[in-house]
């Protein structure tokens, strides 16, 4: 496979992942806090789960190559 069709299909995947990564947005389990003009946000959760997608996306890669 050329490497212009990788690219194309990284830049589908990241495209997606951003239109998914809108819409779960704040997931229970993200740690946020707010005091003042303080906050802090660490999507604990989020991350478990795009990690878990990108897991199984680049198994079936590997699988069907």
């Amino acid at each position: 496979m050329n490497p212009g069709k990788w690219l194309m299909i990284t830049g589908v995947i990241l495209l997606i992942i951003g239109f998914v990564w809108t819409f779960i947005g704040r997931l229970p389990g993200d740690i946020s806090f707010k005091k003042g003009n303080f906050s802090f946000y660490f999507p604990i959760m989020t991350s478990i789960v795009v990690s878990i997608i990108l897991s199984l996306i680049f198994f079936l890669i590997g699988k069907f190559r």
